[in-house]
């Protein structure tokens, strides 16, 4: 093993591998990304693979938007299909509330050239067969949204990176973090020590302690999220947009002929346990009851336990440390980590480069929370 890179990335997700890849193809020599497991095997494999730009904070819009046109041309700059589906993003209101909230976000979208737009019940029910429309008030909805394969994402960044030169370390853990004074000297690993001088944590649900190796408070919990798969369904709409119950978080999409079904459970409490259980199916069965009956008739055929890295506000971390030198972070997306993933890559590319990024994420920086100055994301589930 070669004992020195210039950049050790930690985490081999989506948000690693775009990093790297990004790295790398400006030119960054001996980069290095070190995963412990298999790529892509943490949160990135168990997301429901949704891409959108409809959001509350303007700098989710952006970045939401800016990885959307990554999305739309991956294949042909990669050579990597991802099953891209930009069958669109439908939220579903049910109180004056979320109707105010959505309102506001669709002008701000719209002020940031993306194509949302507030639409009546009856339309939200032709774009969205399944549902009924009892106890709604409006839906917002852009058709420029959908849903891909994440892993087919994390496979095409990891095959670019490594012909723009970058090394890959799989199932290697990191052990530590070494310094001297304030700068880091090494990192150590299980297959023996990196010389380095930059480490980027990209480590998902488990960046706290990738922090905490060099002094750096990333406040980030990892909480289970669970998704179910059903039978076929028989006339599935081809164009079937990700659907969202804004009110329950009750969301489902296409998934090969049948459905990919998923929502919150308020009953789960921190921790990193991903062994699925079925606690969580009588609230879905009342969620489907109210807004989807007909899925209540599909057997269910598989499904899925993965993690959810959540901050505080539910809004990434992105940045540098001051304390050490040099510590960049990428982490603590919430649930919408994959469909960010190649417009954080460009970002923290110009971070380490010193370049000014296409927008600046310095409220995102993690010393928010003790600035007292949170950025919270309202459009998530």
């Amino acid at each position: 093993m070669n004992t020195h890179a210039s950049v050790v990335v930690i985490g081999g997700g989506v948000m690693g591998t775009s990093i790297a890849y990004h790295l790398a193809a400006a030119g960054v020599r001996d980069v290095l990304l070190v995963e412990r497991d298999d790529l892509g095997a943490g949160s990135t494999s168990k997301a429901a693979g949704g891409v959108r730009a409809q959001f509350s904070d303007e700098l989710n819009i952006q970045l939401g938007a800016r990885s959307l046109e990554a999305f739309g041309r991956f294949g042909e700059e990669f050579g990597h299909d991802i099953g891209l589906r930009r069958v669109g993003y439908l939220f579903l209101l049910s109180t004056p509330e979320e109707v105010a909230s959505f309102e506001a976000g669709v002008r701000l979208q719209n002020a940031l050239g993306v194509p949302s737009r507030m639409i009546d019940p009856a339309e939200a029910r032709r774009l969205s067969s399944l549902i009924t429309t009892d106890g709604l008030r409006a839906a917002a909805f852009s058709p420029d949204d959908g849903h891909c394969t994440p892993e087919a994402v994390v496979q095409g960044y990891a095959a670019a990176a490594r012909q723009c030169g970058a090394r890959i370390l799989r199932r290697t853990a990191v052990t530590g973090i070494e310094t001297r004074g304030d700068t880091i000297t090494a990192v150590t690993t299980t297959l023996g020590d990196i010389t380095t001088d930059t480490v980027i944590c990209a480590a998902g649900a488990w960046s706290r302690a990738v922090g905490a190796m060099v002094g750096v408070d990333l406040p980030v919990q990892p909480l289970r999220r669970q998704i179910a798969v059903t039978e076929p369904v028989a006339d599935l709409p081809p164009d079937l947009p990700m659907t969202i119950d804004f009110g329950t978080t009750l969301y489902f999409h296409s998934e090969g002929p049948g459905l990919l079904v998923g929502m919150s459970d308020p009953d789960e409490r921190p921790g990193f346990a991903t062994d699925p259980h079925d606690r969580w199916i009588p609230r879905l069965a009342a969620a489907l009851e109210h807004r989807a009956p007909s899925v209540l008739d599909l057997r269910r055929t598989g499904g899925w336990a993965g993690l959810y890295e959540v901050t505080p506000d539910h809004n990434a971390l992105i940045g540098e440390a001051h304390s050490v030198s040099r510590f960049l972070y990428a982490t603590g997306f919430s649930g919408h980590g994959f469909l960010q993933g190649p417009a954080v890559g460009e970002v923290v590319r110009d971070l380490y480069l010193g370049r000014v990024p296409f927008v600046d994420v310095t409220p995102l920086s993690a010393g928010r929370f003790a600035a007292d100055a949170p950025r919270p994301e309202v459009n998530c589930v």
